[in-house]
């Protein structure tokens, strides 16, 4: 090695606490960490959403119990936080599909390129983000 050349810093022990909250993930790092957040919350949220598609379908009855889930609440459960968890569930839908439409397009046309990953991540961030506000509008009664 000459004198010239810079020496690359070597980090053998990474301090969580400093090196983690200082560290810049770039949008493709945070599309990809949202995605498995989105896939595991709908998984382990599975039966809420049957629950929720079952009482909806199932009669007229049940039907006005799930509307008034939503206002009146579940048992103990406000409505308010009912809501919020389906927004919740509106978001991870939005992010997991357009994530996953990403992905496909990226595996099929092999488009793997650092611009285009940088540029994809931030529509899917913005379509995700900009969708659940306007379903999160209609849910919480905006219009």
């Amino acid at each position: 090695m000459t004198e010239l050349s810079k020496k690359r810093p070597e980090f053998r022990n990474i301090n969580a606490f400093r090196d983690l909250t200082t560290y810049r993930l770039p949008p493709a790092g945070w599309v990809s960490i949202l995605h498995r957040v989105s896939g595991a919350m709908m998984f382990l949220l599975m039966p809420f959403i049957i629950w929720m598609f079952d009482t909806s379908l199932s009669s007229e009855i049940s039907f006005e119990t799930f509307t008034a889930a939503f206002s009146a609440g579940i048992g103990f459960v406000p409505g308010w936080f009912v809501k919020l968890v389906v927004l919740a569930l509106i978001w991870g839908y939005l992010h997991h599909f357009i994530a996953g439409v990403r992905h496909l397009y990226m595996d099929a046309t092999h488009s793997v390129t650092k611009e285009f990953g940088k540029s994809s991540a931030v529509v899917t961030l913005v379509l995700s983000l900009g969708l659940t506000v306007v379903l999160g509008a209609k849910l919480f009664g905006l219009y």
